[in-house]
């Protein structure tokens, strides 16, 4: 899902107010676009020489479970911090977690062969229309410039950035078509409205709500009038579905006397069904009608929809990667000598890579090699099993070493002063004993928080795309949205210089993800592939068949919810349970110095699916570790200039 992917309201509104250079008082505050709870600069934190801060105590012996991208950023801050005593966990034989950039079936880098985003794939940077994506407020923006990675518009279904996009609903009937159509719309300038007199309601409703919302959000962001104006948009909201959302009554203003109330899209019931299908023409939305409409509010309104990035990766204008570390090793191994992914630099598993293997500025060796050379710095293959907390206030962390190799897997543990867990909440629940944390440490409230979190699957179908269909094709569109089971298809090229461009076959999400799961992923790839072109071929004004350009026998599966390293793609939560969700972000300023337990990354947070809570909850850990060690906070930053995350009265 990417709400209000063809227009930029965030992004264009927040470059209409230009505040001048921020006070003092106001230096790490965050401007608009940003996520919306604590309205905090976090880039101004991390941007600085040395980072967060210069350790006291560098010996601090810290466990990091998860080399995804909120393990690798923790360990990577904590390293240039000073701390000198960091073991980072890996349950795979893989970094990068969701973050999984596949390159040829198994993973093996075919000539040619385009990079496959498995997982995330479309960044948001924060920044705003009138500046570049790398100049956008946000850690997104700070790691891909301090990475250089190369990175282009992404080929969102109504953006400007696809040729066409094809709308296909109720196998083309909608308007009142007499024959089979798929609509065409074209959207050059950013402001066209999708086609037909169904989607252009539907356009219409959601933009008034849109436009209205973020104008006045944009006005109080930053503002000390900020945390009291989300307070009460999250009342106004937090109990309302995304459903009821859209079929809510319309306002005819907003009233500063009520300033949390915006009213809703005044939807028909047919037009909530068309929604539910496509959105305004970039993907469904139906897998989100159930959940807290302050997801996809903020989704929209925050920034995480406008100006969307692919990333080529740590690569030149034709894909080639540049010198970069352990590129061209023939292996990279852990500190027990296991073999794992070796860096390729190339799509979005360059982030990944580089957080490991580039050497910040401040240190004499990189994260990789600090780790490495020390007997438990960095060990894969080897899946966390008990958390014990000990009377002498150490956490004692119980893992099975080599587990892919069952007949020589060995039983160890090793205990630490903090631990970080960044690991999906089902796989704490469902695989990891805790012990010893007592109320005071770990409240009950919180424990029922991550355990009732809703985890949403998803599957995704890629598959080599000849060069000829994007050069010479001029009947299919690019991207197309149905309301078939193959729901979004993308089409897009990252470079010239590659054999094949890239077709997404199948984006699904939620029901329409599970639906799927009855077939083998060879018979996904045909089911999914034959679908198109039924659908291409019953359209009048098509009469084509996609299924020449695409290279079958090479497509990918994906999904996550199978994924035993994950068992989901992201965390969602229901009507009423915003605060829960909440109240795990607060954990770490509220409970963490007692448990020397930090709760980090997307799983802890409620900006699902996305990069930027990674970071955020990566760097927020670091913040509370080094507040806990009495470490020298760099710039003059000091707790008190952190905001506390707000939950219910």
């Amino acid at each position: 899902m990417t709400i209000g992917s063809d227009f930029n309201y965030p992004a264009d509104i927040a470059q209409q107010h230009q505040r001048g250079k921020r006070s003092a008082t106001h230096h790490w505050k965050a401007r608009f676009p940003n996520p919306p709870d604590l309205c905090f600069d976090y880039r101004t934190l991390v941007e600085q020489k040395n980072g967060v801060a210069i350790a006291t105590e560098t010996n601090h012996k810290i466990c990091i479970i998860g080399a995804g991208i909120t393990g690798l950023t923790s360990a990577r801050e904590l390293h240039r911090c000073g701390f000198t005593n960091i073991t980072l966990l890996e349950k795979s034989t893989r970094i990068g977690g969701r973050h999984f950039t596949a390159l040829g079936n198994n993973n093996i880098n075919t000539i040619g062969r385009p990079p496959f985003e498995m997982g995330a794939m479309r960044m948001p940077f924060f920044n705003k229309s009138n500046e570049s994506p790398k100049d956008g407020r946000s850690l997104m923006a700070y790691y891909a410039s301090e990475f250089n990675l190369t990175h282009s518009n992404f080929p969102n279904p109504g953006s400007p950035t696809v040729r066409s996009t094809g709308i296909y609903l109720r196998e083309g009937s909608i308007d009142g078509n007499s024959q089979p159509t798929m609509l065409i719309w074209k959207n050059t300038d950013g402001k066209t409205p999708p086609p037909g007199d169904t989607l252009g309601a539907v356009f219409a409703k959601w933009k008034t709500f849109a436009e209205r919302m973020t104008t006045k959000v944009s006005e109080f962001y930053g503002t000390e009038h900020w945390e009291s104006m989300w307070s009460a948009i999250v009342k106004k909201y937090e109990g309302v579905s995304f459903r009821d959302l859209v079929k809510m009554p319309t306002i005819d203003r907003w009233y500063q006397r009520d300033p949390g109330h915006f009213g809703g899209m005044g939807m028909t019931a047919d037009e909530s069904a068309v929604f539910y299908s496509i959105g305004i023409g970039d993907g469904s939305w139906g897998a989100f009608y159930d959940v807290c409409s302050l997801y996809p509010l903020r989704t929209a309104i925050f920034g995480f929809s406008s100006h969307l990035q692919l990333i080529h990766g740590r690569v030149n204008a034709d894909g080639v990667p540049i010198a970069s570390p352990y590129l061209n090793a023939i292996e990279t191994v852990d500190s027990k000598g296991l073999k794992f992914n070796k860096p390729n630099y190339i799509g979005l598993a360059a982030l990944a890579e580089s957080l490991l293997f580039i050497k910040p500025n401040e240190t004499r060796e990189s994260l990789y090699e600090h780790l490495v050379n020390r007997e438990f710095g960095l060990i894969t293959n080897s899946s966390v099993t008990k958390l014990k907390k000990l009377t002498n206030g150490k956490i004692r962390v119980h893992y099975d070493w080599n587990t892919s190799q069952p007949e020589i897997t060995e039983k160890h543990f090793i205990d630490f002063d903090s631990v970080i867990v960044t690991l999906p909440s089902w796989l704490i629940e469902t695989q990891i004993l805790l012990e010893g944390f007592n109320h005071e440490m770990l409240p009950f409230e919180i424990i029922a928080a991550y355990k009732t979190a809703h985890w949403e699957t998803s599957c995704k179908v890629y598959a080599p795309l000849k060069k000829t269909f994007l050069s010479n094709n001029n009947s299919i569109p690019q991207a197309i949205v149905t309301d078939s089971f193959i729901h979004d298809i993308y089409t897009y090229r990252y470079n010239d210089n590659s054999t094949y461009d890239c077709i997404l076959l199948s984006y699904t999400w939620e029901d329409d993800a599970t639906k799927l799961s009855l077939f083998s992923d060879n018979e996904l790839v045909d089911k999914c592939i034959d679908e198109l072109d039924r659908i291409l071929l019953k359209s009048t004004n098509i009469r084509q068949k996609i299924s020449p350009y695409i290279g079958r026998k090479q497509a990918i599966v994906q999904r996550w919810m199978n994924d035993k390293n994950s068992l989901g793609c992201a965390k969602l939560y229901r009507p009423g349970t915003y605060y829960d969700a909440v109240s795990l972000m607060k954990y770490n300023r509220d409970f963490s110095h007692k448990s020397g337990l930090y709760l980090s990354g997307e799983s802890f947070s409620v900006d699902a699916g996305w990069t930027e809570p990674c970071f955020r909850g990566a760097i927020d850990a670091v913040i509370n570790i080094c507040s806990k060690t009495h470490a020298n906070f760099n710039g003059g930053f000091s707790m008190q200039d952190y905001p506390e995350f707000q939950t219910e009265n």
